[in-house]
């Protein structure tokens, strides 16, 4: 176990629709804001000097219930868009709604919990607490939303035993495989019952039988409802989705443009 895996980092598609799925020409003149995310003219510009353009205007459109990869090479703009999605930066222009709410003029605070209500992340890394048994890893991520902390509990192992863990609650981190402390790591996101899994490289870490297996959890959970959307340089993961989209040097396309490996 490395010292990164010990650190906490952490405090749905209809002929009707007016705004494309994707639109490399930064938007559309008229929108309706009913799906779950929608980026109207969204561009992200870091200031210099020289300032540099990482995500060119664009637009994307993910309805409710859909699993959808972001697929790119290295240094094409996905922690960029990772980031923006996240809430964790804001737009330099356009605007971002998420579940039809403007997040573009929120204050911090407002963002800090809306992130928290609805999103839940999943990373590379998997950022447990080494001295916390599975459960408390878990539960902790409600602590400053305010749940009891019976409740935590509660909550907690529930969630554990919905991603194949119930054998391992007590068990810390050192003791677990890759795959069973991504798997806890999961059931982290899950716990405040958020409406956007955003999963940044989730397998980037773990061997290849370990994670199918992580990957057919996910699968699972968009099988059951809940919104996906995959962050990956790998074609093979991108193509498991529903639906996916290009990045490269800063603009987003429809499809899965990235070479299958030989």
């Amino acid at each position: 176990m490395t010292d990164d895996d010990s650190t906490l980092i952490l405090p749905a598609v209809g002929d009707t629709m007016v705004l494309p799925r994707v639109d490399d020409e930064g938007g559309a003149d008229e929108a309706v804001h009913d799906a779950l995310i929608e980026l109207d003219g969204v561009g992200m510009t870091y200031p210099g000097p020289p300032p540099v353009e990482a995500l060119k205007p664009v637009g994307l459109r993910v309805e409710a219930g859909e699993y959808v990869a972001i697929v790119g090479p290295s240094g094409s703009g996905k922690s960029t868009l990772l980031n923006l999605l996240g809430l964790l930066d804001v737009p330099t222009r356009g605007t971002y709604y998420l579940d039809g709410v403007d997040t573009s003029t929120m204050k911090e605070s407002q963002r800090t919990r809306l992130r928290a209500d609805k999103i839940g992340f999943i990373f590379q890394s998997f950022h447990l607490m080494a001295h916390r048994s599975a459960t408390e890893n878990v539960a902790m991520s409600l602590v400053y939303q305010g749940v009891p902390r019976r409740r935590r509990k509660a909550i907690a192992r529930a969630k554990l035993e919905l991603v194949g863990l119930g054998h391992r609650l007590d068990a810390l981190p050192t003791t677990l495989s890759g795959g069973e402390r991504q798997r806890v790591a999961i059931a982290r996101a899950l716990a405040a019952e958020p409406s956007l899994l955003l999963c940044d490289e989730p397998t980037g870490n773990l061997d290849s039988a370990t994670a199918e297996a992580v990957l057919a959890t996910i699968d699972e959970l968009h099988a059951q409802g809940l919104t996906i959307l995959m962050i990956t340089h790998d074609h093979d993961v991108a193509e498991r989705a529903g639906r996916a989209v290009t990045i490269r040097d800063g603009r987003l396309s429809e499809g899965n443009h990235v070479a299958a490996p030989a």
